[in-house]
């Protein structure tokens, strides 16, 4: 399959983009893993065990351990499922909402202060291109 110049181009720019984001990103006792799924408890709801372990990219066996290491640290809690008392749902805590917002607060501290030091054209650019931006996330897994 043939893939446009310009659609590599930004995959190129987006990988470049992660990988900066991980060097900002501060060493907690978090792992990337971690955060991303307290992330996205906290952006979704309560969610089935089952159904967290794809989108992080992990083993269902790998995201049980997680949870329960999350569980153990106060991050994270299961609960049963009102909808199917036999499945487990899992939930961000007080705590697990702050472990995420404090990843959030020192990224964008480091984020700001790269921002202010570009023009402020560039700076426009990147906000007037971030509902396309969250547009993507929506459609990746």
């Amino acid at each position: 399959m043939d893939i446009p110049a310009e659609d590599a181009a930004v995959a190129s720019a987006f990988e470049r983009l992660y990988a900066a984001f991980r060097r900002i990103t501060p060493r907690e006792q978090l792992s990337l893993t971690a955060a991303s799924t307290l992330a996205r408890l906290e952006r979704h709801g309560p969610q089935r065990l089952c159904d967290l372990h794809a989108p992080e990219g992990v083993t269902q066996p790998a995201m049980t351990q997680l949870i329960t290491r999350l569980e153990r640290d106060g991050l994270a809690s299961r609960g049963s499922d009102p909808a199917d008392g036999r499945a487990v749902l899992v939930s961000v805590t007080d705590a697990g909402r702050e472990a995420v917002a404090r990843r959030r607060a020192a990224r964008a501290t480091a984020i700001s202060a790269v921002l202010r030091k570009l023009p402020e054209e560039d700076r426009a650019v990147i906000t007037a291109a971030l509902p396309a931006l969250d547009h993507v996330s929506e459609l990746l897994p």
